[in-house]
């Protein structure tokens, strides 16, 4: 799932170098079955990223670099809590922030949800950068028992169902 990852933030980040015209972020939701857990990874351009949280707190962050804010997981964690939701099979689940990574013009938040027994259904809400970014397109690529899924979230249809 990382190298998935890798490959779409490097095709992002030479695409679109800085002053970038699109808006657009992956979460790859994968469901391990011998460790009965979903584990997540979703990436998003630093710059945009960096944008909101310091627009919605009246913050100023200054990621990667010296001055960031030793707290600042605190608040992607408070941010990711109020724009990324996920339901498995129609019940609402808490996921655990597990940590970020920066690399390049991308930042890697690694999430996961434990103790999960089966997955017939993922609905998926994510209302990441849309606030600040109206034309924010947010991919969503799960993989459940070997089967393939994904969609497109963005300002208009922000929730999705993905059955397996």
């Amino acid at each position: 799932m990382k190298y998935t990852s890798l490959f779409f933030a490097i095709l992002l980040s030479v695409s679109f170098k800085s002053d970038h015209k699109y808006y657009i972020a992956l979460t790859e939701i994968e469901y391990v079955e011998k460790k009965k857990n979903v584990q997540m990874i979703m990436n998003v351009f630093l710059d945009d990223f960096e944008t909101s949280l310091n627009e919605e707190y009246n913050i100023d962050l200054q990621l990667t670099t010296a001055n960031e804010l030793t707290n600042a997981d605190h608040y992607f964690v408070k941010y990711l809590e109020k724009n990324f939701k996920i339901w498995i099979n129609e019940t609402t689940v808490n996921y655990t922030f597990i940590g970020k990574e920066y690399e390049g013009d991308i930042v890697y938040f690694y999430l996961e949800i434990e103790n999960v027994e089966t997955v017939n259904s993922l609905t998926v809400k994510n209302t990441m950068l849309i606030k600040q970014f109206p034309e924010q397109q947010n991919l969503i690529k799960a993989v459940v028992n070997a089967k393939r899924k994904s969609l497109f979230l963005d300002r208009s249809t922000d929730k999705g169902l993905l059955k397996f």
